[in-house]
């Protein structure tokens, strides 16, 4: 017994992997948007910090320097996300990369059944009710999970990149490396549009505190980027087991959640051209 649809049964504190009614990722299906006109841009604080990027065996992780510890002895100044659908600040506090060993499928989030080769996630937590990130996982309005969609292109996302340029360093389940100075900011793709809905983390225990906020255009991997990815594995040199990739939870029923998004459609020029082929559909979308 083992994978995503056994969590719920291998341990009883993680029930809501199997019985849950928010859980994520989800399938996004245009004609289902409700366009809310209450939605704001969502901010995220463009300066740089420093962080650790790990293998945990899993997954691959990048957790921002502890505030008050930094390699200068200085505390770092905590990068906040506000705006969007969000009510709270939240603060950034790691960001996570699901991939797969093939090109057609890797992100956890789909568009009309459509998926990608990778999907990074930005997750903060809710720094005006609680503490720190694991005392948030489970509380309400916990946890904020910006999900960006990863496309095949030529060339990649420089932030990106310095992420992946330290994936030689991290070969095995349990290397780490630093990474010193990355924008989160601009990891994100050229457009103020997004859905958004309220979800779960993708792994157990499968919490239902997560607000979703999908940007509306993807970012840019290269092969050799990802090949990077599929070289990584979960073991040890000794023990390597198998490859870390194909790390995603296949999509969760919807049920009766909506998916809000900020797309007018009855605006059809985004700034800079058309609106993401892969998102737009030339149909009559539902307001309020």
């Amino acid at each position: 017994m083992k994978g995503p649809a056994f969590w719920g049964l291998i341990n009883p504190e993680w029930s809501l992997c199997n019985k849950g009614r928010r859980q994520s990722p989800v399938n996004l299906e245009p004609q289902r948007l409700l366009f809310d006109p209450n939605l704001r841009i969502l901010h995220i604080d463009k300066h740089r910090i420093s962080g650790t990027i790990a293998n945990t065996g899993h997954s691959v992780i990048f957790t921002a320097d502890n505030e008050t510890s930094s390699a200068y002895g200085t505390p770092q100044i905590p990068v906040n996300l506000t705006g969007g659908p969000l009510s709270y600040r939240y603060r950034f506090h790691e960001i996570h990369v699901h991939y797969g060993l093939h090109d057609q499928f890797g992100s956890e989030h789909s568009v009309e059944g459509y998926t990608f080769p990778a999907e990074i996630q930005i997750f903060g937590y809710n720094s005006q009710l609680y503490a720190n990130f694991s005392d948030a996982l489970y509380r309400a309005q916990g946890i904020v999970g910006v999900a960006i969609l990863l496309q095949l292109g030529d060339l990649s996302n420089p932030e990106l990149r310095m992420l992946t340029d330290q994936l030689e360093r991290i070969r095995y389940g349990g290397d780490e490396a630093p990474v010193r100075r990355i924008s989160v900011r601009d990891l994100l793709p050229d457009t103020e549009h997004y859905m958004t809905y309220e979800g779960s983390t993708t792994a157990p225990a499968c919490y239902e505190t997560v607000t979703w906020i999908v940007m509306n255009k993807p970012i840019y991997i290269t092969k050799q980027q990802l090949h990077a990815l599929r070289r990584l594995m979960q073991g040890g040199p000794d023990h390597p087991k198998a490859p870390l990739g194909n790390n995603f939870r296949p999509p969760q029923p919807l049920l009766h959640r909506p998916v809000r998004t900020n797309i007018d459609f009855r605006n059809k020029q985004e700034k800079g051209g058309k609106i993401c082929a892969t998102m737009y559909k030339d149909v009559h979308y539902k307001g309020h």
